[in-house]
């Protein structure tokens, strides 16, 4: 054989081998990538005319997949939409998928790698291929009120979850929106009905704003400022802070005013305690100036601020304190301190922050898939609490926790409060600016005080004062009391 001939026999052996090689890296090895990228559009049609698994809320289907009669076999249909929106997504072929039918897509279309079994049954009985099923923790009453207490046209979102397993009992938020509409094989009427979706102020079609959305948080900011204090060192349960009614800056006219909407005036000095009943804001201030920007930094992020990797499944947007990016002025961190300035949370993140010190320092990572089923309802997999991280100390916790319930005891948050069971509770008010003097007004507690059940966290975007006052610890109110009432 001559070496020209010997050559090509080379170059074809090895073009073969190169062609096979990659033939079997796409079948075995790059499958999963690509059957989950967003641009391969004959994947995502072949899903989207399966019989995806449904997702249950005790054990009824708020989504699942019904026949039809036309080419493309089963179309999703949610039940009670506007309700769930936010926690289901939906599937669309024309804007893909997102929420739990995004996150929780390998267990609805039954693609797991522990799903081979049942895959391979279907197949060999002729059986119309089947997702599994998710089931949620949502308590479908407990949806509905905290739903039916934000007020239609009035944006808001709500959380309540378990602080000892960190499973969510409840997440709504309105605006909300008939998710059917994407569902359907009409793609034109899905686009007019996206488009006019997003003319809608404040809603967000891609998942609820409990954990999508960020806001500043206002004085549920403090509980952070209060924790960092005790652990410092510098302070104890007995210190006297100072409680002027403003606080001026070196080098600056600007001076942060104390909050004239509660009792701070009546007391130069105050405890923590006094300091929580009437959120003041001054010896918040004082305190952060005091111990510094990283330590108010670290404690805010061992409650969980600044972390962009949590997913409950579907992922959280990260909230933020501001003081891990650079340097900031004496103002700037008084502010901060405070919730205002660049300090921006989800409710959730405000929930965590809460269960955190309701679960004597321990938070708990938060999940809202209690099982996944098989389609013939065998649980294949169950939820266990998993600890997230050690915010605090117990002895810290168990000191928040009794000036919380002074706060609602004693202080503005009385309307939190439950005929025969101790609530520890704080409110926030984070100013907004504009001629309007519009405000983010939050509420965040758990009750029983002394064996916490349930943790509710509310807040109502861009109100004035007095609607804040109405729609936050009233309604914290009635959903503890329908918790616990269970």
């Amino acid at each position: 054989m001559n070496q020209a001939i010997r050559n090509a026999w080379v170059v074809a052996i090895a073009l073969f081998a190169l062609v096979f090689g990659s033939i079997t890296y796409v079948q075995f090895f790059a499958v999963g990538d690509l059957k989950a990228n967003g641009n391969n559009n004959r994947e995502l049609l072949r899903q989207f005319c399966e019989d995806r698994g449904a997702i249950l809320v005790a054990g009824q289907p708020i989504a699942e997949s019904v026949a039809t009669n036309e080419q493309c076999k089963f179309q999703r249909q949610y039940v009670q939409p506007e309700l769930y929106a936010g926690l289901t997504g939906f599937f669309s072929r024309d804007f893909g998928s997102y929420g739990l039918e995004s996150s929780t897509n390998d267990q609805l279309t039954g693609t797991t790698s522990d799903a081979f079994y049942d895959r391979l049954v279907q197949v060999l009985t002729g059986a119309q291929p089947k997702g599994r099923s998710v089931e949620l923790t949502i308590d479908p009453a407990i949806q509905k009120l905290a739903y039916d207490l934000i007020p239609d046209g009035q944006e808001g979102a709500i959380v309540v979850m378990n602080p000892k397993t960190g499973a969510i009992i409840a997440m709504v938020s309105k605006p909300s929106y008939d998710t059917n509409l994407m569902a359907s094989h009409d793609g034109t009427a899905v686009r007019a009905a996206v488009d006019e979706l997003n003319n809608v102020p404040g809603i967000n079609l891609y998942g609820s704003p409990a954990y999508t959305h960020l806001y500043s948080p206002g004085s549920v900011f403090k509980l952070v400022d209060t924790a960092a204090a005790l652990e410092s060192g510098k302070y104890t349960k007995d210190s006297v802070l100072p409680n002027p009614a403003q606080l001026g800056f070196d080098g600056t006219s600007y001076t942060l005013n104390n909050y004239v909407n509660g009792g701070c005036a009546a007391r130069t000095q105050a405890d923590f305690s006094f300091a929580l009943e009437q959120s003041c804001n001054t010896p918040f201030a004082e305190i952060a100036l005091n111990l510094g920007q990283d330590a108010i930094t670290k404690q805010a992020e061992k409650f969980g601020f600044n972390d962009n990797s949590l997913k409950f499944p579907s992922r959280v947007e990260g909230s933020r304190f501001p003081g891990s990016t650079g340097k900031l002025g004496q103002p700037e961190l008084a502010r901060s301190a405070i919730g205002q300035q660049d300090v921006q949370a989800t409710p959730l993140q405000i929930a965590m922050m809460t269960a955190a010190i309701a679960n004597g320092g321990i938070q708990m990572k938060p999940n809202i898939v209690k099982t996944i089923r098989t389609p013939d309802l065998k649980v294949v997999q169950d939820f266990q609490p998993e600890e997230l991280r050690q915010s605090t100390t117990k002895a810290v916790a168990d000191q928040i926790t009794t000036w919380m319930t002074s706060v609602v005891d004693k202080g503005i948050a009385s309307a939190a409060a439950v005929p025969g069971i101790k609530v520890a509770g704080k409110t926030g008010t984070a100013e907004l600016g504009g001629p309007e003097n519009l405000n983010n007004s939050w509420f965040t507690g758990f009750a029983p005080a002394n064996d916490p059940q349930v943790v509710v966290s509310i807040v109502i975007p861009g109100v004035d004062i007095s609607t804040g006052a109405k729609l936050t610890s009233p309604n914290a109110s009635k959903l503890f009391e329908a918790v616990l009432n269970k």
